[in-house]
């Protein structure tokens, strides 16, 4: 194989990489704008909608059960639920492109206590504009959109810790 055929298929390569996220037919979202409000039911059977919660900081997490990142992730985040008010701080996952007897099996094995909402259509994943999974968004008292996180984050580092206190304290 010559260099020229070797240099176009991996320029072809390049281009198709970014097509191996599921895509979620997502518009996208902007910060600094009202979150999507959404109604989803969690694997206990009780009923969230964001527009609820008003006035407590909120941490939206979508994941899947077949996503290592996703998992590497939760005992960090399953700390910080712990750590944090439970009556300033509400901790959402939102389980995507899953079935939810996977994400309650994980949950029973890394013993998590944060709700488990169940998205069947995937329309509160369109809504927010999901990339891929781990995706996390963090929403203000207020229901403003004001922070994105694309992949895996240490949750429980104190980085993250404090900046969702400044939201707490706002």
């Amino acid at each position: 194989m010559n260099k020229t055929t070797l240099l176009v298929m991996l320029f072809g390569l390049f281009l198709l990489l970014p097509g191996c996220k599921q895509d979620t037919g997502g518009l996208g979202i902007e910060l600094d704008k009202p979150a999507p409000d959404f109604t989803l039911v969690d694997t206990t059977g009780k009923t969230w909608t964001l527009a609820d919660l008003k006035g407590r900081v909120v941490f939206i997490n979508f994941w899947a059960s077949w996503c290592q990142p996703c998992l590497q992730e939760m005992p960090a985040m399953q700390e910080l639920y712990r750590f944090l008010p439970e009556d300033k701080f509400t901790m959402l996952t939102i389980l995507f492109n899953d079935a939810p007897v996977f994400a309650e099996n994980i949950a029973e094995r890394l013993k998590l206590t944060f709700p488990i909402l169940i998205d069947p259509d995937n329309l509160a994943a369109r809504s927010y504009g999901l990339t891929g999974v781990p995706e996390t968004y963090i929403v203000d008292k207020q229901g403003v959109l004001r922070k994105r996180f694309i992949g895996p984050v240490e949750w429980n580092s104190e980085e993250a810790r404090l900046m969702l206190m400044q939201y707490i304290a706002q």
